[in-house]
């Protein structure tokens, strides 16, 4: 069509730069240290042969009457994406956090841009920041496997040799409104499956009351910090031993083991958690490059002070249902609910928990050797993100859990992140042994906090309150 519709998440984003106007909140980064003797002329290439396959990456969005289109731009007219530039060691993280925080202008830009760092002769890193609105983090692995292909090419002097991609994202777009239909007629899949969320979904809390330092500002800033998420192998595989015990999944023991915490924490019987699905509901789009991944709502109820075994049961139920109802795009649910607008916190739910399986990007270039680079992005979309990413030996035994807590820094404190980030850890331990007491007799802190707490009364004029020393704790 000449007008190109934008898919339901794309449209989200674009809304959300028409008010917040442009800024780095949804960029997404790669940074990759690159050892050895690199040809720059044929990476510069090798990226702009990637844009060229993947229509995702050279779309600008434009408006027309007030609508936003699709403007998918001629190959010819891509031009040079890498920016160089010389830098010292000591200069590198401030040069990739700042080059992270680039704000596109959709309108008019193509929503990738790269920066290659001379270290010296045999030290680069490669930045790749992609906009949200054309990819996602699935899109990094066959972003990374088409730059190795393209670069291998151009190293010998050829244009690489493609297997054609079956779809491209404007496809892709163009078949999500057909398939979820028009939702004024009742027998569609987007009215059967909004009927369900409306019901499940009805008298959600507009706000979880987090353990916060400070009040929540009348406009997030967006701004935050993150600290490391480590479980050991041990407790994973005593986590992964409780879930096919309860027939259910990792991720649904992590979901109730954070909905325990944020309810002994103060936050309600009533816990929503956003978590992201893939929504590559088809294996034509797996090597595409493009934004597809859809967000749950997944309600939990820990009401009536259930065992954890209980409410792992009923967040099993929960979950099952909502993947049964996953293609609705959660920005149609947004419209669609109307929960009150507020420049002050993310709708539906604030606290989002991901268990990431992304294949993992793998950039494999002749004669080099190749490492990620921590980027920081000082950005929070959310309150709380707790992503865990699963660590398995080459013979598929736990090895242990990795990822980070990102929050936002309106709010929290980093001394307050890591004392909650601990406790979940900690009420992981216990129900992994106990999961048929109830989650409000679970002691929320380790010997080091209670010693903590002991030695700080004891250092102070004021006698320890009438109170046994369980209550002390809790309170």
């Amino acid at each position: 069509p000449d007008h190109l519709p934008l898919s339901y998440a794309q449209r989200r984003l674009w809304l959300l730069g028409q008010i917040d106007g442009v800024s780095s909140t949804y960029n997404i980064p790669m940074a990759l240290r690159l050892s050895g003797a690199l040809n720059v002329a044929a990476l510069s290439v090798a990226l702009e042969d990637v844009v060229a396959r993947h229509e995702s990456l050279r779309t600008t969005f434009v408006e027309v009457d007030g609508v936003p289109y699709q403007q998918i731009t001629e190959i010819g007219a891509i031009g040079s994406l890498l920016e160089k530039a010389d830098i010292t060691e000591a200069e590198l993280s401030a040069a990739l956090s700042a080059a992270a925080g680039y704000c596109f202008d959709l309108a008019t830009e193509l929503p990738i841009r790269g920066w290659l760092y001379h270290l010296n002769a045999d030290q680069h890193v490669l930045l790749l920041v992609i906009h949200h609105i054309a990819g996602d983090g699935w899109s990094f692995a066959p972003l990374a496997k088409d730059l190795t292909l393209a670069y291998e090419a151009r190293i010998r002097g050829e244009a690489p040799d493609w297997v054609p991609l079956p779809v491209q994202y404007a496809d892709y777009t163009l078949w999500q409104h057909e398939l979820l239909g028009d939702e004024s007629d009742s027998d569609s899949a987007i009215a059967h499956q909004l009927s369900y969320w409306q019901d499940t979904l009805k008298g959600l809390p507009e706000q979880l009351d987090l353990p916060v330092d400070r009040p929540r500002p009348t406009k997030a800033s967006h701004r935050g910090g993150y600290i490391p998420i480590t479980i050991t192998s041990e407790l994973h595989g005593k986590l992964l031993d409780l879930a096919r015990e309860a027939q259910s999944s990792l991720f649904m023991v992590l979901q109730a083991g954070l909905a325990a915490l944020l309810t002994r924490l103060g936050a309600g019987n009533d816990i929503p958690l956003g978590s992201p699905i893939a929504g590559r509901m088809d294996d034509a789009l797996d090597e595409l490059v493009g934004f597809f991944v859809n967000t749950l709502v997944l309600r939990t109820d820990t009401s009536g002070n259930p065992s954890f075994r209980e409410l792992l049961s009923r967040v099993r139920e929960t979950d099952l249902q909502a993947y049964a109802h996953q293609d609705i795009p959660f920005e149609r649910l947004v419209e669609a609910l109307n929960p009150t607008r507020s420049f002050a916190s993310h709708p539906l739910f604030q606290v989002m928990l991901a268990l990431q399986n992304n294949v993992t990007a793998s950039l494999d270039l002749p004669s080099m050797e190749v490492t990620a680079e921590p980027v920081d992005t000082d950005t929070a979309k959310f309150d709380l993100w707790f992503s865990f990413s699963e660590q398995r030996g080459d013979d598929g035994k736990p090895q242990g859990l990795v990822g980070q807590l990102e929050y936002a820094c309106d709010l929290f404190d980093e001394e307050t992140v890591e004392t909650l980030m601990g406790r979940l850890v900690h009420l992981f331990e216990l129900v992994v042994d106990n999961p048929d007491h109830s989650i409000g007799s679970f002691e929320l802190l380790d010997e080091d906090e209670r010693q903590k707490i002991l030695f700080d009364w004891n250092d102070t004029t004021q006698p320890i309150p009438d109170a046994t020393l369980p209550e002390l704790f809790e309170a």
